[in-house]
């Protein structure tokens, strides 16, 4: 199967399917925090979240929504004089507030000229029943999708990564978005210390069977100043090799419904504050290796889904 030059359902074949042109994410910060964070479930937050609230590229929360939006379109202007956008509340959580601060961040995005969607990214217990109607009223003005970093089907994995609630929450809220017609996009961590490959594979399979739209597979990466980092330092725990990774991506797309877009492949930190591995900053090598495993294997997304 190909999604345009790919053998996975990628993000770009899915917006341009829908837009008929490429389009562009703006990282934005809504000045939220998090219950991970303000003492209402812990003050840490997940181990592996940084200072930033895992946005190290969202714009400055000091700015309001539309002058965050206007920078970064000016920065992409003359490469995209006409690009087309999604508004993405990145960092920390992004419902986290009161419903009419929540619609006044996201309609002064959905109002700005260029933007035809938004991403709001958040966790299952930050998803009342008045912001679920707010985010439905919205995703009938606009396209719009709700990210939910869900990282583990694994309970014991979650505790160890500060999670803060069950997974029972994840599938609670997901069928409840869904009876809403509201875009899923989950998020899934490789590399959690002691998941072994059969773990990730239970993950993948129960996401594939699950009413979800998309999924972010991040490799776990360790970020300064994070308690991960200290994690790390304590016991130099085992993280995935470059080659070992790209074998393991392409072992989970042959095992994933093929009908699940996929929005991103790796996950990469920041030159400035990442400290390992290393070798995740090279991108684009990253995803040409996963393309050419693909090709060796003659294989793609959902080759052995059942």
């Amino acid at each position: 199967m190909r999604w345009f030059d790919k053998r996975y359902h990628s993000l770009n074949f899915e917006l341009r399917k829908i837009f008929n042109e490429k389009i562009f994410k703006l990282s934005l910060d809504g000045g939220f925090t998090c219950p991970n964070r303000d003492g209402k479930i812990g003050f840490n937050g997940c181990i592996f979240c940084s200072d930033s609230g895992s946005g190290e590229y969202a714009s400055d929360r000091i700015l309001s929504i539309d002058k965050q939006i206007e920078d970064q379109i000016n920065l992409l202007s003359n490469k995209w004089p006409n690009g087309k956008y999604i508004a993405y509340f990145q960092n920390f959580t992004n419902t986290y507030a009161d419903v009419d601060i929540l619609r006044k961040k996201y309609e002064a995005a959905i109002n700005c000229d260029s933007v035809v969607g938004i991403a709001i990214a958040t966790r299952p217990d930050c998803l009342d029943d008045d912001v679920i109607q707010l985010i439905s009223e919205l995703s009938k003005k606009t396209y719009l999708w709700i990210e939910i970093g869900l990282q583990t089907i694994h309970d014991g994995s979650a505790e160890f990564l500060r999670r803060g609630y069950p997974f029972s929450l994840f599938k609670e809220k997901v069928k409840k978005l869904r009876s809403y017609n509201i875009n899923v996009v989950t998020h899934l961590i490789l590399g959690i210390p002691n998941e072994t490959k059969d773990m990730i594979f239970e993950s993948i399979s129960k996401v594939s069977s699950m009413d979800i739209q998309g999924v972010k597979l991040h490799l776990l990466h360790i970020i300064k100043g994070t308690d991960l980092e200290k994690y790390y330092n304590s016991t130099k725990f085992e993280l995935l090799e470059k080659e070992e990774y790209i074998h393991l991506i392409c072992d989970i797309l042959e095992r994933l419904n093929p009908n699940i877009t996929i929005h991103r492949l790796t996950g990469d930190g920041s030159r400035d504050t990442l400290v390992e591995p290393w070798w995740s900053l090279d991108k684009r090598s990253v995803l040409n290796g996963i393309d050419k495993e693909l090709s060796i294997r003659d294989s793609y997304q959902g080759k052995y889904y059942l």
